[in-house]
């Protein structure tokens, strides 16, 4: 029998917890990328860039300077406003 996962809310998480989650996300972003899977890395990315936008400026000095700047070298170029919509499957 596999093991329980514990389900948490990532709305109800604050301070340090929500620190930890958006590093998380952050580095499973960065591996989706580096797979070149790149519908799961856009997908990990607006939701940790959604709960990076709740932190306050002290929280996001908490989060590693090469995530902070990885995020937003992969928000500007590849998924800015500027770039081609991702095409859908067939």
């Amino acid at each position: 029998m596999p093991a329980k996962k514990n389900k948490i809310d990532p709305a109800t998480l604050t301070g340090t917890a929500l620190v930890k989650e958006v590093c998380r996300r952050l580095r499973l972003a960065r591996s989706r990328w580096k797979d070149h899977n790149n519908r799961a890395c856009r997908a990990e990315r607006e939701k940790a860039l959604a709960l990076y936008e709740k932190l306050d400026k002290a929280g996001r000095e908490k989060v590693p300077q090469e995530l902070r700047v990885w995020l937003r070298y992969r928000s500007e170029k590849y998924f800015g406003d500027g770039r081609t919509a991702p095409q859908r499957r067939r």
